[in-house]
């Protein structure tokens, strides 16, 4: 079966929210991509999609240089739903007229249903409202010849369209973001209704699919694993290791930027609890003295990213001549790191992506690359890795390099490290640990006035960040509990020797990323 035959096509426009879309289509077990706008009809037409879906975005569909698909779409007879900024681009593409809005709507409105068909099959009209998420300043004035209104708020009389004849819908609201209470309903009435997809977009096909795609293309060579310990790295190793057995050498590198005890208890773990093949790799010295005096945070991720390769490239001589390189890149990594998905900005460089050397000798094996981190744990488990693994905090790649902010020394090592360790223990403590997405502290590069015994000090601060999340492209902060905020900060501040001041970090994803830096 191929799974991905029941295709939905995402043209991105710019919007951050883009992948929500991606992310709400997939949790109805329906395979879909994010392609830039300008890809060319021909391609689109090669890709056969069930059905292709206009994202939002931050231009006016009537600026000079707005961006804008090839208008030929719409003559493909696929269905085509167009989302706030989509939804005007259809208009004016199809002959209708978009303006500046008077009043514009940011945030929770009351959407009136006008029709319930299509994209609001089975919902109520009149007199009930629904809960939607509007972003925009412009406004649907005019629909096209054959369309019609399907639902209003209080200041768009076309907050939602549909062509009369044609499988062309558009809506104002976002129905990808939560606080749409009718959302998923909509997007599911998309994909099912209109474009008829039928849900086969299962861990369970994915698995069977990349493991035959894995054979494919190593056939009888050898591939080497880089193994963190985190759930990416761990449900990589397995499904490799499903496909080509003993032909697989896992790497693990201590590069003196982990947490303590990181590397014994990774070690133990792998070596009691699988049958990979796992090598340790002493590279602490090498990774410090490269990061010695840096201080910008994109030439550490990629000084860090350009370290570890140089160390599988030769672990893989070692073995025999290995010639793949086997990595937990996800979906997220690849959309924040490198802007080929269409106009949205690279938000940072991930190590394992926009960290690579161009001379690599290694072919890249990345089987987890179209995965969001919560189809991972499903991998995980269907591959029957243990629980502990699959649901473990994620940890970066380029470790504390990137949770201390500023130059990278030995001493603040050693701080943040104290630091990390009462974040976890304390987590774990009060079983928050595996009701959060992440949590970990972060040592700023300011110091602060303090008071200790009556003494004057000025010492370092500290940052706990905790966020709940789903698939790490948007979060939230954590509202922990008081008493344990206090534990943290108290512990902190008695036992980490040169922090005298825990703040808490409650910014969200966006605007803010989950890591510091």
């Amino acid at each position: 079966m191929d799974i991905h035959s029941e295709k939905i096509l995402i043209l991105d426009f710019g919007s951050q929210t883009t992948q929500l879309i991606a992310r709400r289509i997939r949790e109805q077990k329906v395979y879909c991509e994010i392609h830039p706008f300008h890809i060319d009809l021909d391609t689109i037409k090669k890709m056969s999609p069930k059905g292709i879906i206009l994202s939002g975005g931050p231009s006016s569909v009537y600026d000079k240089d707005a961006p804008v698909s090839d208008p030929g779409i719409f003559e493909l007879d696929i269905p085509i739903l167009g989302i706030c900024y989509g939804a005007q681009l259809m208009t004016t593409q199809l002959g209708g007229r978009v303006e500046r809005a008077e009043k514009r709507e940011f945030g929770k409105a009351d959407l009136e249903v006008q029709v319930t068909s299509g994209l609001f099959a089975g919902m109520e009209t009149g007199d009930a409202w629904h809960q939607v998420w509007m972003s925009h300043g412009d406004r649907i004035e005019e629909l096209p010849e054959g369309f019609g209104v399907s639902a209003i708020s209080a200041h768009s009389p076309n907050a939602a369209i549909r062509h009369n004849n044609k499988p062309l819908v558009g809506v104002q609201f976002h129905p990808e973001v939560s606080h749409t209470i009718i959302g998923t309903d909509v997007l599911r009435n998309f994909i099912f209704g209109i474009c008829n997809c039928d849900p086969n977009w299962t861990m369970h096909s994915f698995v069977e699919s990349t493991v035959k795609l894995i054979k494919e293309q190593v056939g009888d060579g050898k591939v080497i694993c880089a193994l963190s310990g985190g759930v990416d790295s761990s449900v990589t190793a397995a499904l490799v290791h499903k496909a080509v057995g003993d032909r697989l050498t896992c790497i693990f590198v201590d590069n003196g930027l982990l947490r303590t005890q990181e590397s014994g208890s990774v070690m133990r773990f792998f070596k009691e609890k699988t049958s990979l093949n796992l090598i340790q790799v002493e590279a602490a010295d090498s990774f410090l003295s490269e990061l010695d005096g840096i201080s910008d945070p994109e030439k550490k991720r990629k000084l860090i990213g350009y370290g570890f390769i140089r160390i599988f490239e030769e672990e893989a001589r070692k073995v025999g001549d290995a010639k793949y390189l086997a990595q937990g890149t996800l979906y997220p990594d690849v959309i924040e790191s490198v802007s080929l998905k269409g106009p949205s900005a690279v938000i940072k460089s991930h190590h394992n992506v926009g960290g690579l050397p161009e001379d690599m000798e290694l072919k890249l094996l990345e089987p987890l690359r179209e995965l969001f981190k919560d189809e991972v744990r499903e991998v995980g488990l269907e591959l029957g890795l243990p629980e502990e693994a699959i649901y473990r905090q994620p940890f970066p790649g380029p470790g504390l390099a990137i949770r201390i902010l500023g130059e990278i020394t030995r001493d603040r090592l050693d701080i943040i490290r104290q630091a990390d360790v009462i974040v976890l223990e304390e987590m774990k403590r009060s079983e928050m640990y595996y009701n959060v997405w992440q949590s970990f502290a972060v040592l700023l590069p300011i110091q602060t006035v303090g008071v200790m015994g009556d003494e004057r000090t000025y010492e370092n601060v500290v940052a706990i960040r905790c966020v709940d999340s789903k698939d790490a492209m948007t979060a939230d902060w954590t509202k922990l509990p008081y008493d344990l905020l206090g534990k943290i900060s108290n512990r902190i501040i008695n036992e980490v020797r040169g922090v005298n001041r825990v703040v808490y970090d409650i910014s969200s994803k966006p605007p803010s990323t989950i890591e510091w830096e």
